[in-house]
Parts: structure tokens; C-alpha cells; sequence
């Protein structure tokens, strides 16, 4: 594309000069010299800088417009801006939408040149133009056929011409729309339906579009649109500094990348906050989330009321025929839900005896009525609740009641808690909630900004209140786990103060407040021990029981641990997961209640892993077994989604660098790990001293179809006999494929958890994935000296989180400073691996 700045000549080789006199600068060369330079000007961002563009555009264009009127003799006519430009919102790359109206009395010719002489010079300039030549009939008959057009000309303003022929257009227009309102409305909803499909929902989007996304500019402008039917409005607290934040950051987003672009990449959010003099991406990604957040609740509460009033319109007919000569229409009906609400019109808003100034739980009471019924709250009910003074501390228990009751709701939770902190209301409930509201999680794993993550999990908590005894404790300890997240540290060990002091303001007793604070605690603790951990290893058992010390604050932890996997996204959970932390609970349980612990028990095959490890025994070589993918079986009857990938068992006689070997054949398949579990087994009746090493993989074909086993058991056997250098084909394959362009992830961190084992050292590895990442570690693990005896690996979205238990080479714990020295050498390797690395997903 040509820059603004550069020069050129019109196509019609005349000088441009300034109609008003005013010195101007008019030619297309005067133009883009004027334009660039209030584009690098140190004028701030905003409406005037984007009026000031849009005025100077005009100016040009007028110009352009008369020098072709009078050029090609067309009377009658005028130049149209419409979409954005005809709402004066022109970004620095934004395109011209342009209209060129005329009377249809000038011959075909001399509009098509006419057009021409506009068009060209805008093209020259290397500006996007979106335009087309129209009569008035023929503008309102394209309006009628396409909704887009329609909504571009309800925007329609006269840049030059003829002015009465735009205001008639524009009359017409608006009157068609509002003529055919219960027609069109209907049309752009499911419009917007459509696209929020398409594009995700912007508050939640780590790189959203600020245009097509739900909440983005696009249902501003549909808003708008509704507005101008006279058929609803939406609420205006609010919706104009939405959309200034919104066009702001286009703006800055388009003098940063220097393209037309409305997708606000990772690569590009740092320096879009600098442009906005913001402190970084996480404060512009706030900013942005809490103005589409503005603009979505808007759009559900507009369209609700298109809606209402629509079938209001649709039964009227209905309602005339029985109604006799003269009687009055009756009132709505209302339906008593709690004390002060009622049920209007399918809202739910406050009874007409209510006094919101003078009842602090009336917003829960309310809240929690609309959530159990599954109603939303009408907007002008929650603005009155806004009036409601602040609860006493520590809270009443109907106050503390109505809101379990509101998080237990389900589903119905997520609208009602969205029209609470519309009006600020959850904020006064809850002070602490303003550290998290809009926090972005630059994790992908997670699909939710922190608030709404915890509203999730709460939601999904309330699926699980039936499995323990204290569901009240679960609901709280669900919407507040992630508490510490806006404070600095660990989130678990701020969360735990923050949780404590929030359930002690609800007027929960001493005993509740420090179990509802474990929970907070150790919400991740379930979970990281038994993807991470050897269940079969005393010393796990031990440290969970050592740390969630009672049977009733088990039970809550597991469905809380199974509440935040499902809330964080599809990653997070499967029914694998599910198993290991159903089996790692019952221990523990087991443990709590007195049982003891049992030495580990040698580890019992699998029929299938049976066969395999005998035939590996009897041949003294690998064998595998891939299984088919089956059907997609979406959720089970408890909402757990199955891992992705298929199963890969490998058996191998125990023997050096067997997980380098097994994990670099996957590689160089272009298989991605996504959980692996290896651990010797000891055959019944076997010959011989040595056990066989049996591996667990779910695995995935990065692209393409899945490897033949046959061709992964002849390069695992080249692999194991030294024929086939694994390292060489790798570094030949990442020197092949360049570094992708992106956000450089965080270094990899190599740990050494304390007492995690008796039987073994217990190495962490968190890394970025990458192609070959586990067989490096186990290369590295091998040329240390150190024995695999189990592993834990898997895949959380772009990041691996791996356990190995090792031992010396006659198969002791290994030294604290030899772990130590273990876990330096292996982040050192990693981190000097990892600059190879091309930036994409591995095994």
C-alpha cells in the first residue's frame, strides 16, 4: 500500500487548488502531506483527531467532487459519506465508504466519468474505497434487498452536491427503516448472532477483533440502528465512552501496525498501550474488556426489548378482539417472586411497595429470585437497586442466604451477576472483586478473564452440590479461589487471607472462614498431585493428607478441583484427569480416616500391557499398540470431555535411554504428547532379574493422519540400537522451519520438589512445547546418570508439566545437592535448547 505522505497527480492531470480560499492544502499531494502530518502530530487520540480527519477528507473530496461536475457537466448530484466515514469515526487506515448520488437525468457516461474522476485519486493515494454510483430509487431498492446497506445509509452525510437530494435519501431511508423495523430488527439480530459465533465474544479474547467480535464496534453501530427504528434504545450509562475506548485503541493500533487491521494481535498490545500511554498490555486488555463488556450487556438488554416489544405488537391484534367497545387495556400481569419482586412482562423488577433506599439485602434478594427463576433483572430495576445502602458488616444471614442462592442457580447466575456489575452493585458487595474484574489470563489454557472464570466455576459448582455436605462452603469457595490473581505472588497464598476476610464479612463463623480459606489454599492441589505425582508413592498420600487434614474439606476440595478444571476450559479436564483425582481422593480418605498407608505394591499390568511387555520379554525388543481414533463422544453424563488424541502403549526391557528414544520417534512422526505415564512393571513367573518399562501416551497427529505402529516400531527399534541419530533428524527438521513471529513465552523452570517421594527425587520441568522437548529432557536426564523410574507428562495448551522420579544408578533418592546440581544442568539445557526451537507446538 502507498503511504499517506507519498505524492502523486490526479488522473485527470489538473492542479488542485483550495475552493474556500483558505489556503488549504487540496491537491492529492496537499492531501497526503496535511494528512500525515495530523496523523504523526502530538494531538492525543480521539473524537477531535478523528473529526479533524474526517473534516479534512472532506475538504479534499469536495474538492475533487466540483472539479468533476464541472468537468463532466452532471448537475444534479452529490457526494455521500456513509458507514463510518459518514459517522465522522475515520482511523488512520480506515476506508471511504462513499456514496455518489445522482438524479438519473445525466447520461450513463457522464456519471461513469464523474466517478472516475473521484475514484482515481483516492485509489492514487493508495486509500481502501468502498464505493458505488446510485439514484435514489436505486439506493433504496439495493437498501431493501441487502441489510447492510441499509444500515450504511442510516449513517448517510452529504460531503459535497446537492444537498436536498441526501436529505430526501436520508428521509426515505429512515422511513423505510422504521416502516419495516419488525422485519429488519429480527434480521440484524440474528446478524449479530451470527457473527458473535464467528468471532467469540471480545471480553474474554486474548487477540480480539474490536470491530466483529460481540461487544465490539459493530454491535455499537447495530445499536445505533436500533435506536433509529424508535422501536427500542439501548441504556446510554456508559455506551459513548465504550465506543471512544474502542475506536481510541483502533486508532493507536492502526498507527502501530500501519495496516487496516482491527485484530489487536499479542505482538502488537504492548505498543498499543504505549501509544494510549497506558502502563502495559494488561491494563489496555482491561480497558478494552470493560468496554465491549458496556457494549454486550447494552446489546442483550436493546435486543430483550426489541423482542418484548415486538410480540407485544404481534398479540395487539389479538387482545383487540377480545376486549369489548371502550375497555380499558389491562394492566401487565405481575407475579410475586420474593419480598419486593415480582415478574413483569418475563423480568424480573421490584414491586411497586418496594423501598430499595431503606432494605440493603433487597439487591441479593432480587438477584438471587431472578437467577432461580431464570429471568433476567430488568435494567431499571437494578438501576433502583443501585440506591440501596451498603449491608452491614458482618452481613445478615437472609443476606448471606440470598446470595448462596444466587451462586447456586446455575446457568441463569452468569446474566444476573452481568446486570449487578452494570450498576456497579458487585463491587459494593464485594470490594475485592475489583482486582479481578476484566483481568486478563494470558494462559491458554484458560478461555475466561479471571471474573468470569470464577462465576463459571461457581456455576459449574452448582452442578456438584449434591456430592458434599456443605454446599454453601463449595459455592463461596468456588467464586472466590482465584481471589488472589490481582494481587502480587502467589495467587493461592494471597488468595487465602483475601477469601478468609471476605466469608468472615459475610457473617460466616470462625470454623467456616478457615476451611473456606483452605480450600482457596489448596484449589490446585488435588489436581497437580495426581497429573504430577506417583499415587502409588506413600509419601503423596501423606503430603495431601498432611495438608487438607479432614474428610468434610476432602470432599470439598474434589468437587471444587473438578468446578475450576471444567470453568477453565476444554484442556483442563477429561476423563482421564477425572480418574486420577477420583483415585488420589479416596487415599487420601482412606488415610484421613485412619487407614494405613500401605507400602507400594509392585504395579499390575493391564491385559493389553501384559501382552505387550511379554512379547517385548520374548523378543527383547519394543512393541506398541496405536488405537484407532473412535467417534467423537463429546461430554458424559458428568460433563467430563475425553482427552484429546489416541492411546499409544510402548513395552520395552528395561534398558538405557528408552524415553529419549520413544519420545523422539513421536517427534520426528510429528506427533504431539499430550499425557504420558511410564513405570517398570515386574511380569509374574518373568525371567530374568530385570522388569519391562511400560509407556502410556495420548498422542496427536500435529497435521495429517496418524503413523502406521508398524513404521513406529522399526524407527523405535533403529532408535534403541544407536542406527537412527534422532538428535540430527531434529535439529535438521528446526533448522528447516524458521522462527515464527510472536510473544516470546516464559523461560522453562526445572525444580526439585521436597519430600514429594521417599522412594525417589522428584524432578518438575514447566516449559513452553515444542517439538522434541521430551525427548531432550530425557537425553538430558540420561546423560546426567540418573535413572527414570516413573514419569508424569502432560500437556496444558502450549505448555508442558512434566514430573520424572529418579534415582541414582543402584536406585536411591538422589542427594539434595546432587538434585539440585541435577535440576541447574536440565534448566540450562532447556533454555539453550529452546532458542532452536521453531515457536510452534511439539511432542
Amino acid at each position: 500500500m502507498q503511504s499517506p505522505g507519498t505524492p502523486t497527480t490526479g488522473t485527470d492531470g489538473r492542479d488542485r487548488t483550495d475552493p474556500a480560499g483558505d489556503g488549504a492544502p487540496t491537491r492529492p499531494d496537499g492531501y497526503a502531506a496535511a494528512r500525515l502530518r495530523l496523523l504523526t502530530g502530538t494531538d492525543p487520540l480521539g473524537p477531535p483527531r478523528r473529526a479533524a480527519l474526517a473534516g479534512l477528507t472532506d475538504q479534499w473530496l469536495a474538492e475533487l467532487f466540483g472539479a468533476a461536475c464541472r468537468a463532466t457537466g452532471v448537475g444534479r448530484a452529490a457526494l455521500v459519506a456513509v458507514g463510518g466515514y459518514g459517522r465522522g469515526e475515520l482511523s488512520p487506515r480506515s476506508d471511504l465508504d462513499l456514496l455518489l448520488l445522482h438524479d438519473g437525468n445525466a447520461g450513463a457516461g457522464a456519471v461513469a466519468t464523474l466517478a472516475d474522476r473521484i475514484w482515481y485519486p483516492v485509489w492514487d493515494l493508495g486509500i481502501a474505497l468502498d464505493h458505488s454510483v446510485r439514484t435514489p430509487g436505486e439506493a433504496r431498492t439495493t437498501a431493501t434487498d441487502d441489510l447492510k446497506v441499509h444500515l450504511g445509509l442510516l449513517d448517510a452525510r452529504p460531503v459535497a452536491g446537492d444537498l436536498a437530494l441526501v436529505a430526501a435519501l436520508r428521509t426515505a431511508v429512515l422511513a423505510d427503516w422504521r416502516n419495516r423495523a419488525a422485519r429488519r430488527l429480527p434480521e440484524l439480530d440474528e446478524l449479530c448472532r451470527e457473527r458473535a459465533t464467528r468471532q467469540g465474544d471480545l471480553r474474554f479474547l486474548l487477540e480480539p477483533d474490536l470491530k466483529e467480535a460481540r461487544g465490539g464496534l459493530r454491535d455499537a453501530t447495530a445499536l445505533r440502528a436500533v435506536a433509529a427504528s424508535w422501536l427500542a434504545d439501548a441504556p446510554r450509562a456508559g455506551l459513548a465512552e465504550a465506543r471512544r475506548v474502542l475506536l481510541d485503541t483502533r486508532d493507536a493500533l492502526h498507527l502501530t501496525t500501519g495496516r487496516a487491521t482491527d485484530r489487536l494481535a499479542l505482538q502488537e498490545q504492548d505498543q498499543v498501550a504505549t501509544e494510549l500511554a497506558l502502563l502495559d498490555a494488561d491494563a489496555l486488555l482491561r480497558r478494552v474488556y470493560e468496554a465491549a463488556g458496556t457494549i454486550a450487556y447494552a446489546a442483550d438488554v436493546t435486543w430483550r426489548e426489541v423482542h418484548r416489544v415486538l410480540r407485544a405488537r404481534a398479540l395487539r391484534p389479538r387482545l383487540r378482539t377480545l376486549l369489548t367497545g371502550g375497555a380499558r387495556r389491562p394492566d401487565p400481569e405481575r407475579t410475586p417472586l420474593a419480598d419486593g419482586v415480582v415478574e413483569q412482562d418475563g423480568e424480573v423488577v421490584l414491586a411497586r411497595t418496594a423501598r430499595p433506599e431503606k432494605d440493603p439485602v433487597l439487591p441479593l434478594r432480587a438477584a438471587a429470585a431472578a437467577a432461580q427463576c431464570g429471568l433476567p433483572l430488568s435494567p431499571h430495576a437494578v438501576r433502583r437497586l443501585a440506591a440501596a445502602p451498603p449491608l452491614p458488616v458482618p452481613w445478615p444471614a437472609e443476606a448471606r442466604e440470598e446470595f448462596v442462592t444466587l451462586l447456586g442457580a446455575g446457568e441463569p447466575t452468569i446474566a444476573v451477576w452481568e446486570a449487578l456489575e452494570a450498576e456497579g452493585l458487585i463491587s459494593r458487595l464485594l470490594p475485592d472483586w475489583e482486582r479481578v474484574r476484566c483481568r486478563p489470563q494470558r494462559n491458554a489454557v484458560h478461555v475466561w478473564t479471571v471474573d468470569r472464570h470464577l462465576v463459571q466455576t461457581a456455576v459449574r459448582a452448582a452442578a456438584l452440590t449434591r456430592r458434599v455436605g456443605r454446599p454453601d462452603l463449595l459455592l463461596v469457595a468456588a467464586l472466590l479461589h482465584d481471589i488472589g490473581k490481582g494481587w502480587p505472588g502467589d495467587h493461592c497464598v494471597a488468595g487465602e487471607t483475601i477469601a478468609r476476610d471476605v466469608v468472615a464479612r459475610m457473617g460466616f463463623d470462625r470454623a467456616d472462614a478457615a476451611q473456606v480459606a483452605s480450600l482457596v489454599r489448596h484449589h490446585l492441589l488435588l489436581v497437580s498431585t495426581a497429573t504430577r505425582r506417583d499415587l502409588d508413592d506413600p509419601a503423596t498420600v501423606r503430603a495431601v493428607a498432611s495438608a487438607v487434614r479432614t474428610t468434610g474439606t476432602l470432599e470439598l476440595l474434589h468437587a471444587l478441583s473438578e468446578a475450576d478444571a471444567l470453568a477453565t476450559g476444554p484442556a483442563a479436564w477429561s476423563a482421564w484427569r477425572a480418574s486420577l483425582v477420583a483415585d488420589l481422593t479416596a487415599r487420601v480418605g482412606a488415610a484421613l480416616e485412619g487407614a494405613p498407608v500401605e507400602p507400594p505394591r509392585p504395579p499390575v499390568p493391564g491385559a493389553e500391557q501384559e501382552r505387550l511387555a511379554i512379547e517385548a520379554l520374548r523378543t527383547g525388543g519394543p512393541t506398541l499398540a496405536l488405537h484407532a481414533p473412535q467417534q467423537p463422544r463429546g461430554e458424559d453424563e458428568e460433563g467430563a470431555v475425553e482427552p484429546v488424541g489416541v492411546e499409544l502403549v510402548v513395552a520395552v526391557p528395561e534398558q538405557p535411554g528408552v524415553l529419549p528414544a520413544v519420545a523422539g520417534v513421536l517427534a520426528l512422526h510429528r506427533l504431539t504428547v499430550r499425557a504420558a505415564d511410564l513405570r517398570a512393571v515386574d511380569l509374574p513367573g518373568a525371567v530374568g532379574p530385570d522388569p519391562v518399562l511400560v509407556l502410556n501416551w495420548r498422542v496427536a497427529a500435529a497435521y495429517g493422519s496418524l503413523p502406521q505402529a508398524a513404521r513406529l516400531r522399526a524407527d523405535l527399534v533403529r532408535a534403541l540400537d544407536g542406527s537412527l541419530d534422532i538428535r540430527a533428524k531434529l535439529a535438521e527438521r528446526d533448522a528447516a522451519h524458521p522462527r515464527r513471529r510472536g510473544v516470546r513465552p516464559p523461560p522453562p523452570k526445572v525444580t526439585v520438589a521436597p519430600d514429594a517421594s521417599h522412594r525417589a527425587t522428584v524432578i518438575e520441568v514447566r516449559a513452553p512445547d515444542a517439538p522434541g522437548l521430551l525427548h531432550r529432557i530425557g537425553h538430558a536426564l540420561e546423560d546426567a546418570g540418573v535413572r527414570v523410574r516413573s514419569a508424569r507428562v502432560s500437556t496444558l495448551g502450549a505448555n508442558a508439566v512434566d514430573a520424572f522420579y529418579v534415582t541414582s544408578a543402584d536406585g536411591e533418592p538422589l542427594p539434595e545437592p546432587t538434585a539440585a546440581t541435577l535440576a541447574l544442568g536440565l534448566q540450562a539445557a532447556l533454555e539453550a535448547a529452546l532458542g532452536t526451537f521453531p515457536e510452534c507446538a511439539g511432542g
